[in-house]
């Protein structure tokens, strides 16, 4: 096995250990798959566990994808986001179309979304690995136990989730009616099916303030 998939319950962030590193057996399943798979992975090892970063009790919104953008460099742990300026993936440019759109801000200098997570966004995808090139190439190792977990404890704190396309709504039943968005996928596939146009961000600020929560800053940095 590739040393860098080895002991990749030992990455998970401290606050998150309790929820996700009691299940030996599960962690050892998932790490043979990625061993025996011997295509280039993304993201790397040290950006792995990135959205976790994020406690589950600072958790207010969570945002959920499908796995990393499969070009070598792209992803490094947030799910939709990059970290490059220039150009950017397919459907973080739907993403920034809808944010100028709904919001009316610029378009931000970069791809890169941690602004906010420091906000209290969790952006997370349901599979956390990739090989380089071949999207959705590892859907079936078993990422989806661990992060079906994440998921659950983000609904029992109340957060509000941010379901894009099929594959997220499948967790909608997770999150009360006034705690959930809910919208076709940003992907060029789908965007123009019920995304653009969707209000995503201050749909979520209308919730919060809704029950007294301070909103996001979904404000992120411009040229």
């Amino acid at each position: 096995m590739d040393v860098t998939l080895q002991g990749l319950s030992n990455l998970v962030p401290k606050s998150w250990e309790s929820i996700l590193t009691p299940f030996p057996d599960e962690w050892a399943a998932l790490e043979e798959r990625l061993g025996q798979d011997h295509r280039e992975v993304t993201p790397s090892r040290e950006s792995l566990f990135n959205a976790l970063s994020l406690p589950p009790e600072k958790v207010r919104v969570l945002i959920l994808g499908q796995d990393p953008y499969p070009s070598a460099g792209d992803a490094h742990g947030l799910a939709f986001s990059v970290q490059r300026e220039g150009s950017l993936p397919p459907t973080l440019r739907n993403i920034f179309i809808e944010y100028q759109s709904d919001l009316g801000y610029q378009q931000p200098k970069s791809g890169d979304l941690s602004p906010w997570s420091d906000q209290g966004v969790l952006l997370l995808n349901t599979v956390l690995t990739c090989a380089v090139g071949e999207p959705q190439s590892h859907s079936d190792y078993g990422w989806q136990f661990f992060t079906e977990k994440i998921v659950r404890k983000a609904a029992d704190n109340g957060s509000i989730a941010i379901l894009w396309g099929k594959s997220a709504e499948k967790f909608a039943h997770l999150f009360p009616v006034n705690r959930r968005v809910i919208s076709a996928h940003p992907s060029p596939l789908s965007a123009y099916r019920g995304f653009f146009g969707s209000k995503p961000f201050s749909k979520v600020n209308e919730l919060l303030e809704s029950s007294g929560e301070p909103e996001i800053n979904w404000a992120l940095p411009t040229l």
